[in-house]
């Protein structure tokens, strides 16, 4: 299949929202919904519209699947084999670990990075839920704040997004403590989906993550960014603020920019590697890119690995509409 995001927003930019207009909205719930239904409509006008047909009604054949369910019309036209989703299979289980320490209060624009991954978190959830799928939330600093476990139920959404409206409370980023604790509890093989700047040293990343896919868990990692980390808009001397440690540095830009960036690029070329090394989808966003982004960066993900972690259940049992770990 072909990759429709650069068609899409070179043929179709005005279908994008304004991250800008959507953080003005104060119910989060609500903003989920606004770019969900923004991102469906755009998809719609522009000449990729079945790609979210594709997602909603069909998952890609895997072996073991009858193939008297093969659709040879999809078939066609994306070279690839499909079969109709039944209603009585067991859908997605998706686990969204959202960083909530302070590097993530950091902001250039009116809104801060928290603000865009919790935004991103939602939209994630409210289409997953849309989706009859199961969702779980892990919010972190350098300790776990919230844990949701993933389930379809009535009202687990508004959960769900009570627990992303929460403020930061924790300094450092550690990774390590909600990737084991998600290691732990999930049994079941599902979906996770890492939301965070990922300021912090890989290493453990890294290992995590890499048990996390010997545990059969499928993984997306979200990175989320300002601007202003990427190319370092700051043109006079000042005195700056680690956000995390407390402590003050007086830095000249003009002195340090090309080193900054020369790190900066050496520690997220380290990331990719080591997710493209464990078979780890990555994205990086920046809170300047329309949240529409995300959510296509999701189900792109998705639709290229072309499998779910997720096997066929009693219909018993999806009626039961637990849905948990």
């Amino acid at each position: 299949m072909q990759n429709p995001k650069s068609k899409i927003q070179n043929d179709q930019p005005a279908s994008f929202i304004d991250p800008a207009a959507v953080m003005r909205i104060k119910n989060l719930e609500l903003r989920a919904k606004v770019v969900v239904e923004g991102f469906f409509s755009g998809l719609h006008r522009s000449p990729y519209h079945g790609f979210s047909v594709e997602f909603s009604e069909y998952r890609q054949y895997t072996p073991g699947d009858d193939p008297r369910y093969l659709d040879w019309r999809l078939f066609a036209r994306s070279d690839r084999y499909y079969i109709k989703r039944f209603e009585d299979e067991t859908n997605l289980r998706c686990h969204l670990l959202v960083d909530m320490s302070r590097s993530m209060g950091f902001g250039s624009l009116a809104y801060d990075k928290a603000e865009y991954a919790k935004t991103a978190a939602a939209t994630l959830a409210y289409f997953l839920s849309l989706q009859r799928d199961a969702v779980g939330l892990v919010t972190f600093d350098e300790r776990i704040q919230e844990h949701l476990p993933a389930r379809y139920r009535p009202g687990h959404l508004h959960h769900i997004m009570l627990g992303l409206e929460r403020s930061l409370a924790g300094k450092e980023t550690r990774l390590g403590p909600p990737l084991e604790q998600i290691a732990k509890t999930a049994a079941k093989r599902g979906l996770i989906v890492l939301v965070s700047d990922l300021l912090a040293p890989i290493e453990s990343l890294e290992t995590q993550l890499g048990y996390l896919r010997s545990r059969g868990h499928e993984v997306v990692v979200l990175r989320v960014l300002d601007p202003a980390e990427i190319d370092f808009r700051f043109d006079e001397a000042a005195l700056f603020h680690d956000l995390e440690s407390g402590r003050e540095l007086y830095i000249d830009p003009q002195a340090t920019r090309q080193r900054y960036l020369a790190r900066f690029a050496e520690h997220a070329a380290a990331i990719a590697t080591a997710c493209n090394r464990l078979g780890v989808d990555f994205h990086q966003l920046t809170t300047a890119e329309p949240l529409e982004l995300a959510l296509f960066d999701f189900l792109n993900s998705r639709l290229r690995r072309g499998r779910s972690p997720a096997r066929r259940a009693r219909p018993a049992r999806r009626a039961a509409g637990a849905g948990g770990d």
